[in-house]
C-alpha cells in the first residue's frame, strides 16, 4: 500500500483526497483523461470516461502513461480490470482510419477486420460507405466524412482522421509582434492545433485565445472564417487582429445582423448564422461564400446546433475551436470531438497562474439567509419558480452593496441572469446596467469608460460571459446564474483571471441563498473551476456586513 492521495475504483471513479501532500501534483495528472464529477469538501470524485482517454490519446498521451499515473497516485492496488480497460478504450481510437485514395477519394481503412465488419453492420454506417474495395478498405463518399466520424465515435469506434485538407485561397497573414512576444504556450498551442489539422485548444480566460487564433493564422496563409458569440465578440477579434497581424482594415469583414460583409477574413456571429428566414438557414451559406483555408470557432462549447451540422460537410476545412472549458451543458462533447477535432492543447488554470500568466484567483461564496416571508413563499412555490425566488432575493443587495465598498480601489463587476434583479442593483449601486437590449454602441462606449477607468463598477447580465475584453476587472460578484451551468461559472471566473500589471489576486463572490435551489446550483456551478483546482471559501453574509475580513 502507497501513501498516494487517490483511490482508483473499479467502477472507473478516482476518490482524491484534497487534503494530500500531493493532491495537487495527482490532480494536474489526472486532469488530461478524468472529470470531476463531486468536489465536497475533503474528497472529490473523479471519473474515466472514453471520451477523455480519446481526447488524452488524441493529444499524444498513451495508455502506459495513464496506467502509470494511476499506480504513482493510488493508496492502495489499482483493479487489474480498470487498468485493462484503460489500454483497451485508448487503443480504440485510430483503429479506424480515414484515408484520402487518389482514385476513390476517401476510404475507412481498418487492419482488424472483426472491428470493420461490427461497424458495416451498424444501420447508422450502411448509408455513409459505398463499395467494399479489400478486407479492409472501403470507400466513403466524401461528403459523408463528418456524418461517419460522428456515428464511429457514437459506436465507441473513433476513427483518426488523415484524409487532410484543402488549403483553400491564399492570404498572407503574418504575425506582427511590436512590443509584444508570443507567448511559448501560444505557441505550442498554435502548432500542436497545426500539426493536427483541426481539434480544440483549452486555455482559461485571459490567457490569450485570440492570440492563439492569430498564431494558426499565420501559420496557415489562408482566408479564414472566424465564429464568435455575438458583436462586441466580433470588433474585439478586429481590434486585436489589426494590433497582432499585418491584416489592414480593408482585410476584415464583419458578418453581424448590422452588416453583411464578406471578406479575406470574415468575422460572423453565431447569432447571424442560426437566424432563419422562412424555415431556412439563409446565412449558412457564408461557409461556402469563399474557398477558406481556415474556419476558427470561438467559444467552441457555446457552438449551436446547426453550425453543427453544417460543419459535419466541411470536413476537408482546417477547423480551430477554442475555448475555456470543454463543458458543455447539452452533453454534445463528443460532437465537438468528432466535426472540430480533438483537444490538441490545455493548460491547467492553476498552471497559468502560478506561471503568472493569468490572475491567481481568490473564490468567496457568501451565504445569505432568506428572511422568514421569503422562505414560507419558497416552500410553497412551484418547482419551476423556486429557483429565481432564492437567486433573485433582495436580501443579497446589502451584502453586494457591501463587497463593492470593500473593493472602493478596484473595478468590479456584478454579474447575474435576473433582468430586474439587475436593474435594482444598478439603482442600489448608482452604476449603469449592461444586458441583450444594450445597443452594441451603448456596450462599447461603457466597456470603454470601465476601462479606462471612468467608470467603477458595471452591472453585467450574461451578456458579459463571452468573450469580453475587460482587463482591469479585478472584482466579479455574481448574484445569480443560468441555473447549474459548469461552462458560465468558468467564463465569469474569467472576466477577472487577466494579469493585473501590479500582480494583485482577483476576486471572485458568488453570492448564494443557504438551503434553496440556489446553493445546490452553486454546488454543481463550481465543479469545472474545482476540478481546475480552485476552492471556493464558504463565509456568512453577517460577517461581510460586519466589515470582518473574508
Amino acid at each position: 500500500m502507497n501513501d498516494g492521495p487517490l483511490i482508483v475504483q473499479s467502477d472507473r471513479t478516482l476518490l482524491l483526497e484534497i487534503d494530500h501532500e500531493l493532491a495537487q501534483e495527482a490532480r494536474r495528472s489526472i486532469a488530461p483523461f478524468a472529470e470531476l464529477e463531486r468536489s465536497p469538501e475533503h474528497v472529490h470524485t473523479y471519473r474515466i470516461t472514453p471520451l477523455g482517454l480519446w481526447n488524452a490519446r488524441a493529444a499524444g498521451l498513451d495508455a502506459e502513461s495513464v496506467v502509470d499515473t494511476l499506480l504513482k497516485y493510488s493508496r492502495y492496488a489499482v483493479p487489474h480490470s480498470l487498468l485493462v480497460d484503460v489500454a483497451e478504450q485508448m487503443d480504440r481510437y485510430g483503429r479506424l482510419k480515414l484515408e484520402k485514395d487518389p482514385v476513390h477519394g476517401l476510404t475507412l481503412h481498418c487492419a482488424d477486420l472483426p472491428v470493420l465488419e461490427e461497424v458495416l453492420k451498424s444501420k447508422r454506417i450502411q448509408p455513409l460507405v459505398g463499395k467494399r474495395l479489400d478486407d479492409e478498405t472501403v470507400v466513403v463518399h466524401p461528403s459523408e466524412r463528418g456524418q461517419l466520424k460522428q456515428q464511429l465515435l457514437k459506436l465507441g469506434w473513433p476513427a483518426e482522421d488523415f484524409a487532410g485538407y484543402v488549403d483553400g485561397e491564399a492570404h498572407e497573414i503574418e504575425l506582427v509582434q511590436n512590443g509584444w512576444e508570443l507567448r511559448n504556450y501560444q505557441e505550442m498551442a498554435a502548432e500542436s492545433f497545426w500539426h493536427g489539422g483541426s481539434g480544440v485548444v483549452v486555455l482559461p480566460c485571459g490567457a490569450g485565445k485570440t492570440i492563439v487564433g492569430a498564431a494558426a493564422m499565420s501559420l496557415a496563409k489562408a482566408t479564414t472564417l472566424i465564429l464568435v458569440t455575438n458583436t462586441v465578440s466580433a470588433r474585439q477579434w478586429k481590434s486585436e487582429l489589426l494590433k497582432r497581424t499585418t491584416l489592414t482594415e480593408e482585410e476584415i469583414g464583419e458578418y453581424s445582423g448590422s452588416k453583411k460583409e464578406v471578406r479575406p477574413v470574415t468575422i460572423a456571429t453565431y447569432q447571424v448564422l442560426t437566424t432563419k428566414k422562412q424555415g431556412n438557414y439563409a446565412h449558412l451559406e457564408l461557409f461556402d461564400a469563399k474557398d477558406w483555408g481556415l474556419i476558427i470557432y470561438d467559444e467552441v462549447h457555446l457552438l449551436p446546433a446547426p453550425v453543427f451540422r453544417f460543419t459535419a460537410d466541411i470536413q476537408a476545412r482546417r477547423r480551430l475551436g477554442l475555448t475555456a472549458t470543454l463543458v458543455r451543458e447539452d452533453g454534445r462533447e463528443d460532437d465537438v470531438f468528432s466535426l472540430i477535432g480533438p483537444k490538441r492543447f490545455d493548460s491547467p488554470w492553476k498552471d497559468m497562474a502560478d506561471q503568472g500568466w493569468i490572475a491567481p484567483a481568490d473564490c468567496v461564496e457568501v451565504r445569505v439567509t432568506l428572511p422568514e416571508h421569503e422562505r414560507l413563499i419558497y416552500a410553497t412555490a412551484e418547482k419551476e419558480d423556486k429557483y429565481r425566488l432564492a437567486a433573485a432575493t433582495t436580501t443579497k443587495n446589502p451584502v453586494v452593496e457591501r463587497l463593492v465598498a470593500k473593493h472602493s480601489d478596484d473595478r468590479v463587476l456584478v454579474i447575474g441572469q435576473y433582468l430586474d434583479q439587475l436593474a435594482e442593483l444598478g439603482q442600489h449601486l448608482g452604476a449603469p446596467v449592461v444586458d441583450g437590449s444594450t445597443p452594441i454602441k451603448e456596450r462599447e462606449k461603457l466597456f470603454e469608460r470601465f476601462r479606462n477607468g471612468d467608470l467603477r463598477v458595471l452591472v453585467v447580465s450574461k451578456v458579459a460571459n463571452f468573450s469580453l475584453d475587460l482587463p482591469e476587472a479585478g472584482v466579479a460578484i455574481q448574484v445569480s446564474g443560468s441555473f447549474g451551468s459548469r461552462q458560465e461559472e468558468a467564463q465569469r471566473l474569467g472576466r477577472v483571471l487577466r494579469p493585473k500589471a501590479d500582480k494583485r489576486t482577483a476576486r471572485f463572490y458568488a453570492v448564494v441563498s443557504r438551503d434553496t435551489l440556489d446553493a445546490d446550483f452553486a454546488a454543481n456551478r463550481q465543479r469545472f473551476l474545482a476540478e481546475q483546482g480552485y476552492a471556493y471559501r464558504i463565509v456568512d453574509a453577517d460577517d461581510v456586513l460586519e466589515g470582518k475580513d473574508v
